[in-house]
């Protein structure tokens, strides 16, 4: 559950009771975030400061908003509003309680979001004068009148009875705000209280336009074995059409159910971007089935910002591996039905890929759920001590003591060719016999242990007959092979799969 933004209460009692301002009330308000990004799929027009279009709406996640204040109310009914609500509130899930007072309850309750705009105070002002500035070289003429029309342009009707259409004027002067707008969204609650006095109130509603994701910046280093500092931050975007300040920050980690309803078209949104070099990270608790991140330092959250804040202080010296990976079948299902022809998938090739993995255990200085998010790889160039990127990847929601596996990219110093070398089958015991051999190539300096990864993607029934290096069968369908390659040299692998159907 979570809050609102400071000064943002305004009481109007019904008696017309004395009540403290906004300004001098003390308050309390806490946000928690939920994040409905696909992790990794953060597209940079969500937080690029280069366009003002506000596109809140349809940002993937939401928020709990809660308000803590203390209000002095009349005994009997009176009415509460509520000002600076997020304006985009799902005001079925408001909620309002006493803290002090049990009996205080809401009768009647309304959101109001007819805001006050220059469309909107026209039409406004239909049958009633108002007063148009006209430009005439360096004067200004004004004419005062009733608006008849606010479409297509201006019709006035002069003091004199006349009627003027204007199509060119530089402003319009209203005399007030007309009832009805708004400068604000607002929540309007009819209250029957049993007692008068001060009560601590609470305030609770779910707002989108809010979202968060996390970004791990991890630097590799191979001058002694292979270590990996990691850091990670948190971005978060505020576009729910309220500013919190000094907020109590918790983020939620996981993926409550929710029921199901229409969501708008994708669209993009851009907004200026904060940096918070937080002083401490966010503590970490179990929480449900989820994982709660909670900053325990108050935070501004300013509408149409996106913030980042450190998730946890860097980590120095995690110790890793680097592995390379073959896999020329990659994406390559099972079939359904035996698939008998040679010519199916009888040549393939592929880069040889590289890995980084280490372990998330309180020994190497971890051993914290880690949120899903995208992890930025670099690597420091010893010879003028630049930082260089050397690769990407995406990890989803990764609890402690399990191993983290990012893939950089293609190892350019290294070569993989798969082929078929015989193939044999007799349609009428239904059987069928494959051989294949891949070939590993290592144009480095030093020795590599290169592992290739097979499917067995004919049919369901496979078995491993033979071959020329020990097999992992990591499932049904799917072998594992470690092949050393010498420095400047090459390996081959040969194995022969029998199928039965």
């Amino acid at each position: 559950m979570t809050a609102l933004p400071q000064a943002l209460l305004a009481l109007s009692v019904a008696a017309g009771g004395a009540l403290p301002s906004p300004a001098a009330a003390t308050g309390d308000q806490a946000v928690t975030i939920y994040s409905t990004l696909r992790p990794g799929a953060v597209d940079p027009d969500l937080y690029r400061p280069v366009s003002g279009r506000q596109m809140g709406a349809q940002l993937p996640g939401y928020a709990m908003v809660r308000h803590d204040r203390p209000y002095r109310f009349q005994q009997g009914q009176q009415a509460l509003r509520v000002q600076d609500v997020a304006a985009l509130i799902d005001p079925t899930t408001v909620s309002f309680s006493s803290l002090d007072e049990p009996g205080t309850r809401v009768i009647e309750q309304s959101f109001q979001f007819d805001l006050v705009s220059q469309d909107k105070l026209p039409q406004k002002y239909i049958g009633q004068p108002i007063t148009v500035e006209q430009a005439l070289g360096d004067s200004v003429t004004l004419l005062d009148g009733i608006l008849l029309s606010a479409s297509d342009g201006l019709t006035l009707q002069l003091e004199d009875g006349s009627v003027r259409a204007l199509r060119s004027y530089s402003n319009i002067r209203f005399p007030d705000l007309p009832g009805g707008l708004l400068t604000r969204p607002t929540l309007l609650w009819q209250l029957d209280s049993p007692s008068a006095g001060e009560q601590q109130t609470r305030l609770s509603y779910e707002t989108g336009g809010m979202t968060w994701w996390a970004d791990y910046n991890l630097l590799l280093d191979e001058s002694d074995h292979c270590r990996v500092d990691l850091g990670a931050w948190v971005s978060i975007i505020n576009q729910s059409g309220a500013s919190y300040d000094q907020a109590r920050l918790k983020l939620v980690a996981g993926e409550p159910n929710r029921a199901a309803h229409a969501r708008p078209a994708r669209s993009y949104m851009r907004e200026a971007m904060a940096m918070d070099a937080a002083p401490a990270g966010f503590e970490e608790k179990a929480f449900f089935e989820y994982h709660l991140y909670t900053l325990p330092r108050p935070t501004d959250l300013p509408q149409n910002a996106t913030k980042q804040l450190e998730l946890f202080p860097a980590v120095h010296a995690i110790a890793c591996e680097k592995d390379y990976v073959f896999s020329a079948h990659q994406g390559r299902g099972i079939s359904r039905e035996p698939q008998l022809d040679q010519s199916f998938g009888a040549r393939t090739s592929a880069g040889v890929q590289v890995f980084v993995r280490f372990e998330n255990s309180q020994a190497q200085g971890l051993g914290i759920p880690l949120p899903a998010g995208r992890v930025r790889v670099n690597q420091l160039d010893t010879a003028d001590g630049a930082v260089e990127f050397i690769g990407e990847d995406v990890i989803q929601h990764t609890p402690r003591n399990e191993t983290v596996q990012l893939k950089l990219g293609k190892a350019f110093d290294l070569v993989g060719e798969r082929k078929q070398v015989d193939f044999r089958i007799d349609t009428r015991s239904r059987q069928l016999w494959e051989t294949f051999e891949l070939t590993l190539r290592n144009q480095k300096s030093d020795p590599v242990q290169i592992t290739v990864r097979e499917t067995l993607y004919r049919m369901a029934n496979a078995e491993l007959e033979s071959s020329s290096h020990q097999p992992v069968r990591e499932d049904s369908n799917q072998v594992r092979f470690s092949v050393p390659v010498g420095a400047e040299d090459e390996a081959t692998l040969r194995y022969t799969v029998h199928y039965r159907w």
